[in-house]
């Protein structure tokens, strides 16, 4: 059946606590979504974040952001009063999240709750830790130990504990026994409260579609804790990380810094770290999302301490077995494959032997030097459409930026000559309304109209990006019905 949704990251959900979380704005979403005929909710990924504020930076790949945390549910645990809530500052910018003082102010009212809640003796509490063992245990001793030394990398700590000798094991166990309780306590807080929302939009017939980064971050629990998936040396240091190579884009390539696997290991063990990981995300969502699909079929190799990814090779990733045994362990799951970029005949094949669908992105059609698969009259029916994703700018903003020969073909094909700016919008979407492919999913700052401003993130660059939010009134019932009136027309409804 032909769908459709809206992307919206949590962080982006209006809030009276500076950043968008599990609060009543996040279930009057729901509720707006379910009045628009969507049946998606496309978020960004959910762990916690660090220097940079990216949702693709975690410290874990299996914790969740204490950040979306709703105070109103401590408040209605007796933990807190709205008064503690009040007294912390979170920044009073209703359409940007300052992340400053979200980071030192979050942290401080959620130890306030802590210290007031008694969580030790909650039986829901205790049977969480004992469940989620398996990834909690490492991650709550991992940032006790890590704040511990001020937050450095872990790379950087005492030999001792950055080799998990089970001495030093044993003795930050237990120095940091409160510590780590705490960084429990906020996971315990965040899957509850994530599973009831997640619970009341499955019940108003939205799906969740959720994002995972092919990678973890190098400075996470996930690389310290289990240092034998990861291509490091004894000492822990990386040979070699993740990137791109140079494009048309970027003369010197992309330099992610993140670990890159070590894939023979990863088939001795039949793929088990990245069954618990999928395993925990379908926990988490309904679909996924695979970020950097490509990488599974082959990955860029950056020599480790180079200054850009110009002098990388391509490596043999783990191909199609990965995904077998996938199918075999956790059954039919919903994927989505971002399959972005230049792809060569082999990814294109690993895509196509999986059936998963891939991403066609509206901005990348009109390139009027050569036919493109993205353009509308292209797609298959196998296909996920977005007039955007949160790495490109807002479809008026892109429309703005372009000009010559590129503008003309886009005018000329989506009939915009004459077109009003304020309705410009609509007309992007409609092109991915219409279009043939079975699941549309359109950026809410396209719904809105909104200009670059609202953009959600720029790629290789720091200190502007992940914060832009939705005022509380913008999404009207009025939109809603737009929104509806369209779906039903395309017959997404």
């Amino acid at each position: 059946m032909r769908k459709s949704g809206i992307l919206l990251p949590i962080t982006s959900l209006p809030s009276r606590y500076g950043i968008g979380c599990f609060s009543k704005e996040a279930y009057d979403f729901v509720e707006r979504l379910r009045e628009a005929g969507q049946s998606y909710w496309q978020i960004l990924p959910l762990g916690p974040t660090g220097y940079g504020d990216s949702p693709y930076q975690s410290f874990s790949t299996f914790a969740g952001n204490p950040y979306f945390i709703d105070p109103e549910d401590l408040i209605d645990r007796g933990y807190l009063t709205r008064e503690d809530c009040d007294a912390y500052d979170f920044g009073d910018d209703w359409q940007n999240v300052d992340y400053e003082k979200i980071y030192f102010n979050r942290f401080a009212l959620l130890r306030e709750a802590y210290h007031n809640s008694n969580i030790g003796k909650d039986t829901d509490f205790c049977q969480f830790c004992k469940e989620k063992a398996h990834w909690l245990e490492d991650y709550a001793l991992y940032m006790a130990v890590k704040e511990s030394f001020e937050n450095i990398c872990w790379v950087e700590w005492d030999e001792d504990i950055k080799l998990r000798r089970p001495e030093a094991m044993e003795h930050y166990r237990n120095q940091l026994a409160e510590e780590i309780e705490f960084y429990q306590f906020q996971q315990y807080l965040f899957y509850t409260q994530w599973q009831r929302l997640k619970a009341y939009a499955n019940q108003r017939g939205i799906k969740i579609i959720g994002d995972i980064p092919i990678y973890v971050a190098f400075d996470s629990a996930d690389a310290w804790a289990n240092p034998e998936l990861f291509q490091f040396d004894k000492n822990c240091i990386p040979t070699a990380v993740a990137g791109c190579p140079p494009d048309a884009f970027s003369e010197t390539g992309q330099l992610w810094g993140n670990p890159l696997y070590r894939w023979e290991y990863h088939k001795e063990t039949g793929y088990e770290w990245w069954m618990k990981r999928l395993g925990a995300c379908y926990e988490l969502y309904d679909v996924v999302r695979i970020d950097h699909f490509r990488g599974f079929d082959e990955y860029y190799s950056i020599p480790y301490g180079a200054a850009t990814a110009q002098n990388g090779t391509w490596k043999q990733g783990p191909g199609y077995d990965i995904f077998r045994v996938l199918q075999e362990r956790l059954g039919d799951k919903e994927i989505i494959a971002e399959d972005l970029g230049f792809l060569t005949d082999s990814v294109i094949e690993l895509v196509k032997r999986t059936g998963y669908p891939g991403m066609k992105i509206l901005q990348f059609a009109f390139d009027s030097r050569e036919e493109s698969d993205y353009l509308p009259h292209n797609y298959t029916r196998n296909a996920v459409v977005y007039t955007g994703t949160h790495d490109n700018d807002t479809v008026l903003g892109w429309y703005e930026a372009l000009c010559g020969a590129d503008r003309e073909l886009c005018d000329s094909y989506l009939n915009l000559i004459g077109c009003p700016k304020s309705n410009l919008h609509w007309e992007f979407i409609r092109a991915a309304m219409a279009s043939v492919a079975y699941l549309a999913i359109i950026p809410m700052q396209d719904y809105l109209g909104l200009d670059s401003k609202a953009r959600m993130n720029v790629p290789s660059t720091l200190g502007s990006n992940w914060k832009w939010r939705m005022g509380k009134r913008e999404f009207t019932a009025k939109l809603a019905k737009e929104i509806r009136d369209m779906t039903r027309l395309y017959g997404r409804l």
